[in-house]
């Protein structure tokens, strides 16, 4: 390979320079003196406590701010199944959030039918039963509900019924200015390619992603590159959740490169909230949230 040129020499030594002073292409910057990314809580990482009786649903919020320092929260569905159009008690959760100074986010919605069935009453079934969320979210003051976009047939028509039902549920969701957002979950809906082509086959801007780091299994027998699936979701990202399981005595995850992912999510130009969702088994959940909090802050400290 021949030698550089001398005034390619010095772009690559300006450059190098740039780097070695801390600066940073623009993408990866946030506005204003703001951190890079905000760190939020998804409820799903004290399934167990909340299962076990030791945390109520009600009290999620002020356990997030006070035991763990984060002021933002990503509620899933399971735990309050039956409160979706109870107003008094949304009201009380919104009060306490209220009092503690913290954010809702989104609602995480599960076992309500598949946007994508293959059978088209079953499909509009469940986009009315997703509805009441949308209206939950809203009275929350949320800016999202997550969904999933589960389906049956080839590949090209789970695309085609998992974006019709997507489309009719972004649609009802519009004029209450929320997003349906939809997780790397397992199924095709962990192959990248084949969510960011859906989102792009429904083409409506409050129809978004919400990138996890870590459910990227398509099948037992085939496994999606969690870095590929990222970076193919984050364009149409309205939300990102760090999926954490284990840890070495760095601190560091053992299955995701978290500096790696970080990077690939603010290239994208995202500034928003990353949601702790800690699901591991060696660690208690509260150590396992601190884990990953600390993991982020630290990953955020050293790209700024």
């Amino acid at each position: 390979m021949n030698s550089p040129s001398p005034s390619r020499r010095r772009f690559l030594a300006t450059g190098s320079a740039a780097l070695g002073a801390g600066l940073l292409p623009s993408r990866l910057l946030a506005a204003d003196g703001k951190p890079l990314f905000e760190i939020s809580l998804a409820q799903w990482s004290l399934h167990r406590t909340l299962r076990g009786g030791k945390l109520e649903a009600l009290d999620f919020p002020a356990a997030s701010k006070r035991d763990f320092g984060i002021s933002a929260v990503e509620y899933v569905n399971q735990f309050f199944k039956d409160k979706a159009k109870d107003e008094k008690w949304l009201g009380e959760l919104k009060k306490r959030c209220d009092d503690h100074g913290v954010t809702s986010l989104l609602i995480m919605c599960d076992g309500e039918g598949a946007l994508g069935d293959a059978d088209e009453a079953k499909r509009a079934k469940a986009v009315d039963n997703h509805k009441k969320w949308v209206e939950a979210a809203k009275f929350l003051g949320c800016h999202s509900i997550r969904v999933n976009a589960s389906s049956s047939g080839s590949f090209e028509e789970q695309q085609k019924r998992a974006a019709d039902g997507l489309a009719s549920l972004s649609e009802f969701a519009k004029p209450h200015g929320l997003n349906v957002i939809v997780e790397n979950h397992g199924g095709l809906s962990s192959s990248g390619k084949w969510l960011a082509g859906t989102i792009r086959m429904v083409d409506m801007d409050n129809c978004g992603t919400l990138p996890d780091f870590g459910n990227f299994r398509i099948s037992n027998q085939e496994q999606y590159d969690r870095y590929q699936g990222v970076k193919e979701l984050m364009p149409f990202a309205k939300g990102v959740s760090a999926k954490s399981h284990d840890f070495d005595d760095d601190g560091n995850e053992v299955h995701t490169d978290y500096r790696k992912m970080l990077k690939i999510v603010l290239e994208a130009g995202y500034h928003g909230h990353v949601g702790v969702e800690y699901e591991g088994g060696k660690l208690s959940e509260a150590d396992g949230i601190k884990a990953t909090k600390a993991l982020l802050e630290k990953v955020r400290e050293e790209l700024a």
